[in-house]
Protein backbone atom coordinates (compact mmCIF):
# COMPACT_ATOMS: atom_id res chain seq x y z
CA UNK A 1 0.00 0.00 0.00
CA UNK A 2 1.42 3.34 -1.02
CA UNK A 3 0.73 6.44 1.07
CA UNK A 4 0.32 9.70 -0.82
CA UNK A 5 2.12 12.88 0.34
CA UNK A 6 -1.27 14.34 1.35
CA UNK A 7 -2.06 11.31 3.52
CA UNK A 8 1.42 11.39 5.03
CA UNK A 9 0.96 14.99 6.16
CA UNK A 10 -2.33 14.04 7.86
CA UNK A 11 -1.08 10.98 9.72
CA UNK A 12 -2.04 11.05 13.37
CA UNK A 13 0.74 11.07 15.92
CA UNK A 14 0.51 10.95 19.71
CA UNK A 15 1.24 14.30 21.33
CA UNK A 16 1.58 12.94 24.86
CA UNK A 17 3.65 10.38 26.70
CA UNK A 18 2.02 7.03 27.47
CA UNK A 19 1.76 8.05 31.10
CA UNK A 20 0.02 11.35 30.34
CA UNK A 21 -2.28 9.63 27.83
CA UNK A 22 -3.30 7.16 30.51
CA UNK A 23 -3.72 9.81 33.19
CA UNK A 24 -5.82 12.12 30.99
CA UNK A 25 -7.94 9.29 29.57
CA UNK A 26 -8.67 7.77 32.96
CA UNK A 27 -9.46 11.15 34.51
CA UNK A 28 -11.89 12.14 31.74
CA UNK A 29 -13.57 8.72 31.78
CA UNK A 30 -14.06 8.72 35.54
CA UNK A 31 -15.11 12.38 35.91
CA UNK A 32 -17.16 13.01 32.76
CA UNK A 33 -17.92 9.95 30.65
CA UNK A 34 -18.53 6.95 32.89
CA UNK A 35 -21.91 8.06 34.27
CA UNK A 36 -23.14 8.81 30.74
CA UNK A 37 -22.21 5.47 29.17
CA UNK A 38 -22.19 2.77 31.85
CA UNK A 39 -25.86 1.85 31.98
CA UNK A 40 -26.77 -0.63 29.25
CA UNK A 41 -23.35 -0.60 27.57
CA UNK A 42 -21.37 -3.16 29.60
CA UNK A 43 -18.59 -4.60 27.48
CA UNK A 44 -18.81 -1.99 24.73
CA UNK A 45 -15.91 0.27 23.84
CA UNK A 46 -15.74 4.01 24.46
CA UNK A 47 -13.15 6.07 22.59
CA UNK A 48 -12.43 9.42 24.26
CA UNK A 49 -10.49 12.34 22.81
CA UNK A 50 -8.17 13.22 25.71
CA UNK A 51 -7.96 16.85 24.57
CA UNK A 52 -11.66 17.70 24.19
CA UNK A 53 -13.52 15.02 26.16
CA UNK A 54 -15.61 14.16 23.09
CA UNK A 55 -16.39 10.42 23.02
CA UNK A 56 -18.02 7.68 20.97
CA UNK A 57 -19.40 4.30 22.07
CA UNK A 58 -19.38 1.24 19.80
CA UNK A 59 -19.18 -2.53 19.89
CA UNK A 60 -15.48 -2.56 18.99
CA UNK A 61 -12.35 -0.41 18.99
CA UNK A 62 -12.28 0.22 15.25
CA UNK A 63 -15.88 1.47 15.10
CA UNK A 64 -15.51 3.67 18.20
CA UNK A 65 -12.28 5.30 17.04
CA UNK A 66 -13.50 5.74 13.44
CA UNK A 67 -16.59 7.57 14.73
CA UNK A 68 -14.40 9.71 16.97
CA UNK A 69 -12.11 10.61 14.05
CA UNK A 70 -15.18 11.48 11.94
CA UNK A 71 -16.15 14.03 14.59
CA UNK A 72 -12.59 15.23 15.20
CA UNK A 73 -9.93 14.13 12.69
CA UNK A 74 -7.18 15.34 15.02
CA UNK A 75 -8.44 13.44 18.11
CA UNK A 76 -6.05 11.81 20.56
CA UNK A 77 -8.13 8.70 21.44
CA UNK A 78 -8.07 6.85 24.77
CA UNK A 79 -10.03 3.58 24.62
CA UNK A 80 -11.86 1.89 27.52
CA UNK A 81 -14.08 -1.20 27.72
CA UNK A 82 -17.15 -0.11 29.69
CA UNK A 83 -17.47 -1.93 33.02
CA UNK A 84 -14.06 -3.65 32.77
CA UNK A 85 -10.52 -2.96 33.93
CA UNK A 86 -8.97 -3.69 30.55
CA UNK A 87 -9.92 -3.39 26.90
CA UNK A 88 -8.81 -6.96 26.24
CA UNK A 89 -9.30 -9.82 28.69
CA UNK A 90 -6.52 -12.10 29.69
CA UNK A 91 -8.20 -13.53 32.76
CA UNK A 92 -9.31 -10.11 34.08
CA UNK A 93 -12.58 -9.67 35.93
CA UNK A 94 -15.44 -7.24 35.51
CA UNK A 95 -15.58 -4.11 37.67
CA UNK A 96 -19.24 -4.78 38.43
CA UNK A 97 -19.87 -5.71 42.02
CA UNK A 98 -21.21 -9.19 42.63
CA UNK A 99 -23.71 -9.85 45.38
Amino acid sequence: MTVSPEERSHQRRPRYSKEEFSQRGTEIYESQVRTQVEEGNDGKIVAIDIETGVFEVAANIVSATERLFERNPDAQPWVVRIGHRAVFRFGSQSLRKTK
